[in-house]
């Protein structure tokens, strides 16, 4: 893919899971990944997707920088949404919350393969605890 292909892949991917798509997810992921270096599936990434759904009804994926170099491509993402269930060991506090997602991907044969992600995971503490 070129760059210009990836960054419409991408953008693609990103709006499939803003509107909660995860049906969509086999346009995009391998069935068979490599999730946070250790061997996964498309199944569970739909889980875990579907598992911040339900707690964060309205989480959103905000796209604010893309890098692309062949066939990998990382991202630095705006994460946003009000829990309204526990979620993370917080209970929910009506309170949304922000946080920057980094992630990074290797993409072959037009489909995610490898598939990483990091946030601040204090900052998103902090704000869950109220």
């Amino acid at each position: 893919m070129s760059d210009t292909n990836l960054r419409e892949f991408y953008e693609r991917y990103i709006e499939a899971l803003n509107a909660h798509e995860f049906d969509r997810m086999d346009e995009f992921v391998h069935e068979s990944i490599v999730m946070h270096s250790e061997p996964s599936s498309r199944a569970a990434l739909v889980a875990q997707l579907n598992s911040i759904i339900d707690a964060v009804p309205d989480f959103h994926w905000e796209t604010q920088e893309l890098a692309i170099n062949g066939d990998s491509l990382a991202a630095r993402l705006l994460n946003t949404g009000t829990p309204a269930k526990e979620w993370l060991g917080a209970a929910p506090t009506g309170k949304s919350i922000e946080i920057i997602e980094y992630a990074i991907y290797r993409i072959r044969d037009g489909k995610f393969l490898h598939m990483s992600a990091i946030h601040d995971a204090e900052a998103l503490q902090k704000q869950l605890a109220g």
